[in-house]
């Protein structure tokens, strides 16, 4: 589980504090160069540039040998005034790395304990290959907020991206309970199956139904002899994505207009979108224009889909669903 916006990992910390101690060591060596005359070497009375940097590790790390050591009162100065406060910040850094990565995994625990007490009625979404991606968008587009999205994926770098999206991820197979289990299932009200793979598509169906008999279930297969399985295992609704696009294409020739007014409503926020709405009580008996937004294009009464043109649609009952056009300024 990784959660968006979490703390840098422990490689890159050791790696920051690293460089931060080695430019305290080098801020010495060269004031340590620049007042070389305040400062002997018992050896040859000199001190070189190496000197220097010998000087400046030894007394920042509190080693101190006293070697090469300051003799003059404004070398004396330098070290009361700049060096030893360095020597402290070194020491604190050095401290400060073991304890934060020590304290790392409790603190990731910690801040994913709360995150799974506020996680509720949340959208699951398996894959975050382009279709995972092209769902989300979709998702945050209709107004989701991204905290209510957890993504399972087991690659690496597409997990990667979905964190960069400021998505919660987990890492693992959805086929297996277990990953579920870490994504919330029992708690979601939504899971989308966006892998690459039909049979996977099934299997995770499958799991997820098992898990959240109650949550809606949206899933995608490439070949359409697959679509019975996936309604089988479970899903409540099923999009073939080879024969949408091959239905694109073949209408592309002839009516390159539509493909791009259907291209346009699949897009949400910008230029035409397909909505639904809820008929409440205070809209039964009206006609399905009346409140309408944009033109209406059917209405879905217990499950069944009735065309804008039918005469049960020009009566509203409660609890039909209306689908119409809306269209968002340029």
């Amino acid at each position: 589980m990784r959660l968006p916006g979490g703390e840098p990992g422990p490689l890159r910390t050791i790696m920051n504090r690293v460089a931060i101690a080695l430019g305290l060591i080098v801020i010495v060596a060269i004031l340590a160069y620049a007042g070389r005359d305040g400062y002997t070497d018992p050896d040859d009375g000199e001190v070189s540039l190496l000197d220097a940097f010998y000087y400046s590790t030894v007394s920042i790390t509190t080693t101190g040998y006293g070697d090469v050591r300051p003799v003059s009162d404004e070398a004396r100065l330098v070290t009361t005034l700049v060096v030893t406060p360095l020597r402290v910040l070194f020491l604190i850094l050095l401290v400060g790395t073991t304890l934060e990565i020590l304290a790392e995994r409790s603190r990731t625990a910690f801040r994913v304990a709360r995150w799974r007490r506020k996680l509720k009625d949340h959208i699951i979404v398996c894959g975050y290959g382009s279709k995972g991606q092209s769902a989300v968008r979709t998702l945050l587009g209709k107004g989701v907020k991204p905290d209510e999205v957890v993504v399972i994926d087991q690659n690496g770098a597409a997990r990667e991206r979905a964190s960069g999206d400021g998505l919660a991820t987990v890492a693992g197979n959805g086929e297996v309970a277990g990953t579920l289990e870490e994504a919330g299932i029992r708690e979601a009200r939504s899971v989308i199956v966006a892998v690459d793979r039909d049979d996977t598509a099934v299997l995770i169906t499958l799991t997820a139904r098992e898990l959240a008999p109650d949550a809606w279930i949206a899933g995608s297969v490439r070949e359409e002899e697959n679509v019975h399985l996936l309604y089988q295992s479970g899903a409540n609704s099923v999009i073939t994505s080879s024969g949408a696009a091959g239905r694109l294409l073949g209408l592309s020739p002839d009516t390159p207009g539509l493909v791009e007014v259907l291209e346009d409503l699949l897009s949400v926020g910008a230029g035409l979108d397909v909505a639904e709405r809820t008929v409440e009580s205070a809209g039964v008996g009206r006609a399905a224009t009346e409140g309408a937004s944009g033109p209406v294009v059917a209405v879905i009464r217990d499950g069944d889909l009735i065309p804008f043109d039918d005469p049960r649609a020009g009566t509203l009952e409660l609890a039909d669903r209306v689908i119409e056009l809306r269209s968002h300024p340029q």
